[in-house]
Order: structure tokens, then C-alpha cells, then sequence
């Protein structure tokens, strides 16, 4: 009986040391280098207009989660982009009804400029990952992804 019981003490006792897993030590550089990998930026000196997302996760959920480029039309995508901006700089100029931390600047979006598709694909798609993860809702139904 007690040759059982210490085999199966043993047995058990080398599957927690076999699923234990050696965790790589995170230092501070490693923390900067992950934390600078979620901003994406555009910019176009001609039009001068910069484009900045700050957010931990919008980048791995792009390249993860959103449709690819070339799924939607640009004019889509600035319709949609009209109105969740319009939607957001609303929110933002209500700051006792709606959080600073989350609406914290106005986009300054003219629907008159062309700014191609690139950095209306990327407004977009920011507007459905910050609606999905912050569970707020700009306009319709919000695409789950």
C-alpha cells in the first residue's frame, strides 16, 4: 500500500515539475520595445496630416482580427469614418457624460480632404476595435471581430 501510494506520490510529482514552464524575465526595455510595437503612425508631409494610434493591442488586433486591405471601398470607409468620428468628437466635447479617459482629443477629420486609403483603413479600423473593446457604441451595429 505505501509502495502505491509514494509511486503515485512520485508519478504526480514529476507531471507538475514537467508542466511547469520556465517564464522569460520582462525588463524594462523589453516592456518599451512591446509597448512602442502598438502605435502605429502615417504621416504625408504634403498633406500634413499625421495619423497616431496609441492603444496596447489595436496593433495585434489589425494585423489579427481586421478584414484586410482591399475588403472595403474607400468610400465606404469614409462614410463609416464621417460618422463614428463625428460620434467621437460629440462624446469628447461632453466630458460629464463621458469619460476623459476614453475620449480624451477630438479628431480633426475634413471629409472634404482625400486622404487615401491607407489612413481611412486604419481610422476605421480603429473605431471598431476601441467600440469592441471598450464596449462603447458610435453608430449601428458594431462589427464583432
Amino acid at each position: 500500500m505505501k509502495t502505491k501510494l509514494s509511486l503515485l506520490i512520485l508519478i504526480f510529482g514529476l507531471i507538475i515539475i514537467s508542466c511547469a514552464t520556465n517564464k522569460p524575465k520582462v525588463t524594462k526595455n523589453d516592456y518599451q520595445e512591446r509597448q512602442s510595437s502598438d502605435t502605429v503612425k502615417i504621416a504625408n508631409k504634403d498633406l500634413e496630416y499625421e495619423v497616431i494610434i496609441i492603444d496596447p493591442g489595436f496593433n495585434f488586433w489589425l494585423n489579427s482580427m481586421a478584414y484586410p486591405r482591399g475588403f472595403y471601398t474607400q468610400t465606404y470607409l469614409e462614410n463609416k469614418n464621417r460618422i463614428y468620428i463625428n460620434e467621437w468628437n460629440n462624446r469628447f466635447l461632453q466630458p460629464q457624460r463621458y469619460s476623459r479617459d476614453l475620449y480624451e482629443m477630438s479628431i480633426d477629420y475634413d471629409s472634404n480632404i482625400n486622404y487615401g486609403y491607407e489612413v481611412n483603413y486604419l481610422i476605421y479600423n480603429y473605431m471598431i476595435y476601441f467600440q469592441n473593446n471598450y464596449h462603447q457604441k458610435l453608430y449601428g451595429r458594431v462589427p464583432l471581430r
